[in-house]
């Protein structure tokens, strides 16, 4: 698209479709680990991979600013044509990958006992668990540095890159699960060690189309920005917001699974199932967000007022096509997506009461993801921050607590109270910060 040019439809597909299917990647990669386990001698590798995967995917989550805080900023130095500053952005989000991995390495003692202390997993579980965390920790260098690299080409409207990262990291690890679990008769070892390999995998496929796509963008590394505590400000800025925003995030989808828990097994169970549904609609949708994120940013680095209102009208036209989809996917299929994941009748039957939420969650999410979108790619993630607590410390929790009268229920319209929150929120902000702002 060219500096002047209005975005188009073809434009958000460019980059929405490429980064669905990365996503749509991820939970086969979890289907095979469970599959490859699930299918050994004891019940206890199977829990003990889940537990792990349970951290890691907590430790992730949390650093996930690294991704969503590098797209903002390498997007607006790609719309402002500034091969200099992309160095930078990518530069700085590195380094701090890197460090932060290599903290968590060296605080692997401590944070693998607290996590175990608190899952409270049987002896065994624990640990094949703890084996498991100790193999799979020395892909934290890997993991992290694929993230902000993955942001970085997301900024620069390249979906392309990280779709190949994302299938390499993913085709590496289920081959090699099959490898080390099945041929080589490794049992949780063998799955941790497929991920650090898979991870190291993706990276070094990584490197090379950095390195292609520098060699093609005339500019130098000004190496004082790189090297200097101060030079990081605006960087920490984001990403600190960021961070409080995703932890925010985090404890209310942990504590909607601590309620359901406190109302007994099939509810817990029913209300697991349910999220993994609102996260298969938020795959879907997170594709359009990361358009948005990359659109967006690149017009904000072109001060183009015109090609900002426009991309954020194509993200969303296509990310409400989505969510009337999934509305009626669910509609007709859901209690055939649940058959398919439960085959425990009490458990069917509580999820089939409460699917209801799942069919009308589309319809309310979309705009916080898609909002989510825009205001990464305009960096403003003080406002993202606000909003979210606001929405889990204000909404949230107050409307859980005065409709604990409607059991899981009363939970989940809670929560779809939470997203609503969210997307009115940020919809507001749009109109009265983030757009005249342009």
């Amino acid at each position: 698209m060219p500096a002047a040019a209005l975005p188009e439809d073809r434009d958000v597909w460019r980059i929405a479709a490429p980064m669905i299917l990365s996503n749509v990647s991820v939970p086969l990669l979890g289907m095979v680990d469970t599959g490859v386990v699930g299918h050994l001698d004891s019940p206890v590798y199977l829990g003990a991979v889940a537990v792990g995967s349970m951290i890691f995917g907590f430790l992730y989550t949390g650093v996930n600013f690294l991704r969503m805080g590098t797209t903002g900023i390498a997007a607006q130095s790609y719309g402002a044509d500034d091969n200099d500053g992309l160095r930078v952005s990518m530069g700085q989000a590195v380094i701090v990958a890197l460090a932060i991995a290599f903290a968590l390495l060296l605080l692997q003692g401590p944070i693998g006992r607290t996590a175990m202390q608190l899952v409270g997993a049987a002896p065994g579980v624990e640990a094949s668990a703890i084996e498991y965390f100790h193999i799979r920790i020395w892909s934290a260098p890997g993991t992290l540095a694929n993230m902000a690299l993955i942001g970085w080409f997301i900024g620069m409207s390249n979906a392309r890159v990280p779709l190949i990262m994302f299938l390499t990291v993913n085709v590496t690890n289920i081959v090699l699960d099959l490898v080390f679990v099945i041929g080589l008769g490794m049992k949780v070892d063998g799955v941790a060690l497929a991920s650090v390999i898979a991870e190291y995998s993706g990276l070094a496929v990584g490197i090379v189309f950095v390195l292609n796509n520098l060699r093609r963008r005339a500019g130098h590394w000004p190496i004082k920005r790189l090297v200097r505590l101060r030079e990081y400000a605006a960087f920490f800025a984001v990403n600190a917001n960021l961070l409080i925003r995703t932890l925010a995030l985090m404890f209310s989808i942990a504590f909607v699974t601590a309620q359901g828990a406190r109302m007994g097994e099939v509810i817990l169970a029913a209300n697991a199932i349910l999220m993994n549904l609102q996260n298969l609609t938020s795959f879907g949708l997170d594709g359009f967000a990361h358009a948005a994120e990359a659109m967006v940013g690149r017009a904000v680095g072109q001060r183009n007022r015109a090609a900002f209102e426009k991309a954020v009208r194509l993200c969303l036209k296509w990310s409400l096509y989505f969510a009337v989809g999934f509305v009626l996917a669910y509609a007709v299929a859901g209690p055939l997506l649940i058959a398919l994941l439960t085959d425990i009748t009490e458990v069917r039957e509580a999820t089939r009461t409460y699917l209801p939420w799942m069919i009308l969650s589309p319809l309310i999410s979309v705009w916080s993801f898609l909002y989510d979108g825009v205001y990464v790619g305009a960096t403003r993630a003080r406002e993202m921050r606000d909003i979210m607590l606001i929405s889990t410390f204000v909404v949230f929790l107050p409307a859980w607590y005065l409709l604990q009268g409607w059991g899981n229920h009363g939970l989940w319209l809670a929560f779809m109270l939470f997203l609503a929150s969210r997307g009115i929120g940020m919809h507001f902000w749009y109109r009265r910060r983030v757009l005249p702002s342009i």
